[in-house]
């Protein structure tokens, strides 16, 4: 499971959802971004950004999601380290985060959801019109994107030791470099780079 193509098949294994795949894949950008700032194994937090959130279509409730999917990357021989990370990104599994890879998760996981949510809501759906003022507003409206833990969000920036501010402009960089696959380009944004 130190295999990109190899996580990927596992990820659409699993999650048949369009809008999870592309979650996995943002937050899998976020954390090779990250991992390339903090000089660390960009393959592994790649995958690890990757597969946090696999088993979640089929086993949603805090009861299953990760503990199913960590039982299912133990077996498929998945490095303990990629799985305690992913056990750490939800904070009622009882694993503390303590390592940068296990941080990164956390702190990436609910923003670029967010951010995503945020380049949807623009009129060309363009992760290119995403500003880091208008996220921090959006961030105060609890009507906006309600299913994202804003808490969550100011915790992971936090964690990592990185002012939010700082956070939300390095994510949004990320997703812009991977605008295509993420879906994010937007429809007046085709010439952005």
């Amino acid at each position: 499971m130190n295999d990109r193509s190899a996580a990927w098949c596992l990820l659409t294994e699993f999650t048949q959802s369009e809008s999870l795949r592309k979650h996995a894949l943002a937050v899998e950008t976020c954390m090779r971004a990250y991992a390339r700032k903090f000089g660390e194994d960009e393959g592994k937090w790649g995958i690890t950004g990757l597969l946090h959130d696999f088993d979640y279509e089929k086993y949603p409730t805090p009861a299953e999601h990760p503990f199913v999917g960590n039982k299912i990357l133990e077996e498929r021989g998945c490095p303990e380290d990629i799985r305690r990370a992913i056990m750490s990104h939800a904070d009622y599994s009882g694993v503390k985060r303590e390592t940068p890879m296990e941080k990164a998760l956390f702190a990436c996981d609910e923003l670029a959801g967010f951010l995503t949510a945020c380049a949807l809501v623009k009129p060309s759906k363009s992760i290119f019109e995403v500003e880091p003022d208008s996220v921090k507003r959006k961030l105060k409206d609890k009507a906006f994107a309600r299913g994202v833990n804003r808490d969550d969000v100011r915790k992971g920036a936090e964690e990592l030791g990185v002012p939010i501010e700082e956070h939300v402009t390095f994510c949004t960089a990320a997703m812009r470099g991977a605008a295509d696959a993420l879906g994010l380009r937007g429809h007046q944004a085709a010439g952005a780079t």
